[in-house]
């Protein structure tokens, strides 16, 4: 038997707009100059809309680590075309940015914020966060299992004292987490803008 009509949830477990495509947004993110676009809008969050010509500034600075005074109008040209031709029409397809391609005019959608989900950078020296949470569970959980046994110099250890110390690490290595993560942020002043 069914049952009546049930509407569709609201607030908190709706979206407006359903998810991006993992495709999509790694499509979206797989080139350097998209993710400056990206990064420049997303520290301009206050302005309404970003004219292009200011955003191919700022892009054009960037891959020529000069000062937007700096860019030479061949630089400037290179970067414009690919914007206008390529990469804002792509973004604007996936739905992160809105562009204006008559007006000049871009603006940053809320489904930005799905992208930026896939920004950590693990520089090739360093080990993924997933696996540094892993390798303190187990040093914890070690740690557990020794006081449990009493064994050697843990047998002691009051259980109240290993939860403050499991508790302590847990925070001190999620601290170091958001610290590093807030650096990876769209529109931080040390998110990596080049594909070096």
């Amino acid at each position: 038997m069914k049952g009546p009509d049930v509407p569709a949830a609201v607030g908190l477990w709706s979206s407006p707009e359903p998810a991006l495509p993992r495709g999509e947004i790694f499509e979206v993110l797989s080139n350097g100059r998209r993710r400056q676009v990206l990064h420049y809008l997303k520290r301009q969050e206050d302005r309404q809309r970003i004219e292009l010509r200011e955003l191919v500034d700022h892009v054009a600075a960037w891959e020529n680590d000069v000062s937007v005074d700096e860019v030479n109008a061949d630089e400037r040209k290179r970067v414009y075309t690919a914007l206008r031709q390529s990469h804002l029409p792509k973004m604007d397809e996936a739905g992160v940015i809105e562009y204006d391609n008559m007006r000049g005019e871009v603006l940053l959608t809320d489904r930005a914020r799905e992208a930026q989900l896939y920004l950590e950078y693990v520089p090739s020296e360093d080990i993924p966060w997933s696996h540094c949470y892993l390798g303190v569970t187990g040093v914890c959980s070690a740690l557990v299992g020794l006081v449990g046994l009493d064994v050697g110099p843990f047998g002691g250890l009051p259980w109240i004292a290993l939860c403050v110390l499991i508790v302590a690490t847990f925070g001190v290595t999620s601290a170091a987490h958001a610290l590093q993560s807030s650096r990876n942020r769209l529109g931080s002043d040390e998110f990596a803008l080049s594909d070096r």
